[in-house]
C-alpha cells in the first residue's frame, strides 16, 4: 500500500463535510459534484432509460457482455448520491465485470422514507426480467446504504417467491440503521468518512416510523437462508466494519455462500478513488472476478 497515497487522500476527505452535516439539498450537490472528481473515460458508453418514473442509466465498457448485467444501488445514506455521483464507479465495476451496470436514481429520503428505495430497487429488478433477462445473468450490488439496500432487495425477492439474480457485491454496507455496534465505538476516531452521531440522524430520515431492527431496514437482523453467493468488502478502519461481518457471519450460519473481505487500513468505500489509491483498484478488480464467475462460470474466468 502506498501510505502517502492514503493519508493524501484522507487529507481530502477530513476536509469534507460530515455525512448528514449539511442541508440535505447541499448535500446532494456536494455529492454529485464530488462524482465528477475522475472523469468517465472516453470508450465508456451511457444510455439514459426511464424505469417506470424512475431514473436509471446502463454503462457499458468495450468490455461490457451486453447479456450479463450488474444492477447497481449508489450510496449516499439513503438520503444522497445518485447516477452521477456514482457513475466512475459503476463504469469501473462493469469494465472489471465484463457486464453492463445498470444504475438507478432510486427514491431518497427524507422526502420519501422506508420502504421507498426498497420499493424502487424491486422494481428495476423486476423491470430487467420483463425485459427478457433471465435471473442467473444477472448480479445486484451497490455501496454503503445501497449495499445494505441490496441484501434488503434480495430478502424481499425471496419472500416474494421471485427468482433471484446470480449474486450480489455489498461494497461497505450499511447494514445495520439501529446505530449500536461496536465498530461505531472502535472506530469513531480512525473512519475520515462517517461520523456516527451524523449517521443515525440520516438514519432516522429513511425508518421514520419503522423500527430500525426490522430485517428489511437492517439486513443483519434478517433470516438469510437461500440468498445467492455474497462478496462483502469493507475497510478495517470504517465505523460500519462491523455491518459487514455480522452480515457475513450471519448469512454463512444460515448456509449461504459468502465471501468476506476486510482491507487491512482502508476506509469507507476505498473503490470510488480507484484513480488515486492503487488498493481501490485492487478492489473493484476483486469484485469483478467474483462477478465473472457468478455470470460466466468459474471455469471460463482467468485469475489475474
Amino acid at each position: 500500500m502506498s501510505r502517502q497515497q492514503l493519508e493524501k487522500l484522507i487529507g481530502i476527505i477530513t476536509k469534507q463535510t460530515p455525512l448528514g452535516a449539511q442541508a440535505i439539498e447541499a448535500s446532494r450537490q456536494f455529492m454529485d459534484e464530488g462524482g465528477g472528481k475522475f472523469k468517465t473515460p472516453a470508450d465508456v458508453t451511457t444510455k439514459a432509460i426511464k424505469i417506470g418514473a424512475m431514473n436509471a442509466e446502463w454503462i457499458s465498457t468495450p468490455a461490457s457482455d451486453t447479456g450479463k448485467t450488474l444492477l447497481y444501488f449508489h450510496g449516499g445514506g439513503y438520503a444522497s448520491g445518485s447516477i452521477t455521483s456514482h457513475r466512475y464507479l459503476m463504469q469501473n465495476l462493469a469494465r472489471s465485470s465484463s457486464c453492463r451496470t445498470l444504475g438507478v436514481d432510486y427514491r431518497l429520503a427524507p422526502e420519501h422514507p422506508f420502504p421507498a428505495a426498497l420499493e424502487d430497487a424491486k422494481t428495476s429488478y423486476q423491470w430487467l426480467l420483463e425485459q427478457g433477462h433471465a435471473p442467473s445473468t444477472i448480479a445486484i450490488g451497490g455501496d454503503s446504504a445501497g449495499g445494505g439496500l441490496a441484501m434488503a432487495t434480495l430478502i424481499a425477492l425471496r419472500d416474494a417467491n421471485v427468482p433471484l439474480p446470480a449474486a450480489a457485491l455489498c461494497i461497505s454496507p450499511w447494514a445495520d440503521l439501529t446505530g449500536t455496534a461496536h465498530s461505531y465505538i472502535t472506530q469513531r476516531e480512525a473512519d475520515p468518512m462517517i461520523a456516527p452521531d451524523a449517521i443515525r440522524k440520516v438514519a432516522r430520515w429513511y425508518h421514520a416510523s419503522t423500527p430500525a431492527d426490522s430485517p428489511l431496514v437492517s439486513p443483519v437482523f434478517a433470516e438469510l437462508s437461500g440468498l445467492p453467493p455474497l462478496l462483502i468488502q469493507v475497510g478495517e478502519r470504517e465505523v460500519l466494519q462491523d455491518d459487514a461481518t455480522t452480515l457475513a457471519n450471519n448469512a454463512r450460519q444460515a448456509g449461504v455462500d459468502v465471501t468476506l473481505e476486510v482491507a487491512p487500513g482502508m476506509i469507507h468505500v476505498w473503490h470510488a478513488y480507484a484513480p488515486m489509491l492503487e488498493e481501490g483498484q485492487t478492489a473493484v478488480e476483486r469484485a469483478g472476478l467474483f462477478l465473472k464467475k457468478q455470470l460466466l462460470g468459474k471455469s471460463q474466468v482467468q485469475a489475474p
